[in-house]
């Protein structure tokens, strides 16, 4: 890899959990974290790929009462750039990332433990009236959780193409076709996830729909999802207009 590849990836790390807690315009998002290291390491839809498929792994799951998730996010970034390394594609990239984003729960951890020393010490300055101080400190405080997503991804970039030989050394075929078996089943988990949000059994027609269009008549997801936008229409006009009806029919018996 590149220093350029190496430096803006780990920037965009450090960033992009920032962006989580802050502006949260979408950074922290593994499909798009994989759809930024595809254009640094010259594969966009590896990186589509891999990103779009952890996504989906943890729609709903969000850091609420400071509870810590998968890093996805990470796990799309490293993923995504050893796969290009590798040239194992998609499997490879989705059996790296997983187990990444699960291990990197710990120093998600570590950077909420290590933050709030410094807010300890904002609460003081607070105390005794010093703005600055307090400035100080929630700027400081920003750095353990970027150091956090940073550190591993410069690290694994930096020894990423010996590491990737390592593990194609060590894996045995066994390992590497379970990989490839999980690369597969887990978009899957992810429709399975998504779907239980959704309001299926009222819906269920409009899902038979979708799924004979993709999978007898082969219809590209872009052909099935403005088929879906048509269908929303159409219900969504006929709701108006049976609102309209029973408005118009209240009117008249008033």
């Amino acid at each position: 890899m590149s220093a350029f590849q190496i430096i803006a990836l780990t920037i965009y790390a450090f960033l992009a959990i920032l962006d989580s807690l802050e502006t949260n315009i979408g950074l922290s998002k593994p499909i798009q974290a994989g759809f930024f290291t595809g254009i640094i390491m010259g594969d966009i839809s590896l990186g589509l790929a891999v990103g779009a498929t952890l996504q989906l792994m943890i729609l709903g799951v969000g850091t609420y009462g400071g509870a810590s998730i998968p890093d996805f996010m990470t796990g799309a970034i490293i993923g995504t750039a050893l796969g290009v390394i590798s040239g194992k594609g998609l499997e490879f990239a989705i059996g790296l990332a997983v187990p990444i984003g699960l291990f990197l729960v710990q120093l998600d951890v570590l950077a909420r433990f290590t933050n709030t020393y410094f807010q300890h010490k904002a609460d003081k300055y607070a105390e005794e009236g010093d703005t600055k101080g307090i400035e100080r400190m929630n700027l400081l405080g920003a750095l353990p959780w970027g150091l956090s997503r940073a550190i591993p991804v410069f690290i694994a970039l930096i020894f990423g193409t010996e590491i990737v030989q390592g593990l194609l050394k060590v894996f045995p075929n066994w390992l590497m076709g379970g990989l490839k078996v999980a690369g597969g089943i887990l978009p899957a988990l992810g429709i399975a996830i998504l779907l239980k949000y959704l309001p299926v059994k009222r819906y269920f027609a409009y899902l038979l729909i979708g799924f004979v269009a993709a999978a007898y008549l082969k219809v590209p997801m872009v052909g099935v999802a403005l088929l879906g936008l048509a269908l929303a229409y159409i219900l969504y006009q006929r709701n108006e207009a049976t609102s309209s009806i029973i408005t118009g029919g209240m009117d008249e018996d008033e």
